[in-house]
């Protein structure tokens, strides 16, 4: 059985050290802007960090859009600043609209936009869909959210939490609209965001699968696994060419005072290619980039 010391030294490379017990000292004019990765074969140029927009989201509700628009558009522009060049959205999270009006200061053709089709917002379940129905609820879906968005081309679009073993099967209707609006070039890439072992495994036996959003921090907190399971998995995405980014580096929240270990742990993780974390002030998205500045990832897929 490995245990946790030993699956961060295996995982990433690294070992703990005492570094863990003292603060990162760091101005802000000392951040240097994130360097651009490639999206595994995706054919999209991002930044290895993510801003997320969805903690302590749902109902069309976040902890980055409760406080209104003006604080979340300072928030952007600042992750913008920053050099984050993707944000995670979703509907569930309601921050569609309030990326539009961010967007009045961040150029469009430098970011990555990416957003979730979460089809339980109906309150219907898949078996209670036709094959026509949820045909029809995906393309309302995507329709309304270029609308709220402002915007002709969603660069990812992922089905939104999925959680069943034959979960492709069960939404086909979706997915079928998901690749139709990209052949057609309204979207760039599609994919998952997995929250089960189970559809996690059937994700990596998918071949139109671009983007995969997987849940990976050292501790297994808020996990589909424990680490050491977890982690041969996700590796197959990154073996098939699919843009792995990793989520719940935090725990979603509960490991924030292990936020150097995490990571650390994420950083060295080779088939990693970014990871989104809501913050929710500037400060701690200065935090996060300091943090991964410290302990620095060799990229095999940086870009110039």
């Amino acid at each position: 059985m490995i245990n946790r010391r030993q699956l961060i030294s295996k995982g990433s490379g690294l070992a703990l050290g005492s570094s863990l017990l003292h603060p990162i000292q760091a101005t802000p004019q000392e951040l240097k802007k994130l360097e651009l990765i490639e999206l595994g074969k995706s054919g999209i140029k991002t930044s290895r960090l993510a801003q997320g927009t969805g903690t302590r989201g749902g109902g069309r509700h976040s902890n980055q859009t409760r406080p209104g628009f003006q604080h979340f558009v300072k928030l952007m522009q600042h992750a913008y600043d920053r050099g984050v060049r993707l944000f995670d959205l979703a509907d569930q999270y309601g921050s569609h609209i309030y990326f539009r009006e961010a967007l009045r200061h961040i150029p469009r053709e430098e970011i990555t936009i990416l957003s979730k089709v979460q089809y339980r917002l109906d309150g219907k379940k898949p078996q209670d869909m036709s094959p026509s129905e949820q045909r029809q609820f995906a393309k309302n879906a995507l329709e309304r959210f270029r609308s709220e968005l402002k915007v002709d081309v969603i660069d990812i679009m992922l089905m939104h939490n999925m959680t069943t073993e034959k979960w492709d099967e069960e939404l086909a209707g979706y997915i079928e609209v998901l690749q139709e609006y990209q052949q057609a070039g309204k979207i760039k890439a599609i994919g998952m965001s997995c929250h089960t072992l189970p559809a996690l495994k059937r994700a990596t036996e998918l071949d139109w699968m671009n983007v995969a959003l997987t849940r990976i921090n050292p501790y297994g907190k808020i996990m589909d696994g424990p680490p050491e399971e977890v982690m041969p998995i996700q590796r197959k995405f990154k073996q098939k060419g699919v843009g792995v980014i990793g989520m719940k580096i935090y725990g979603a929240g509960k490991l924030l005072d292990k936020k150097d270990e995490c990571m650390r742990f994420a950083q060295g993780l080779d088939y990693l290619d970014s990871m989104t974390i809501g913050s929710t002030s500037t400060e701690e998205i200065d935090e996060n980039i300091r943090l991964m500045q410290k302990y620095p990832h060799r990229l095999t897929n940086s870009v110039k």
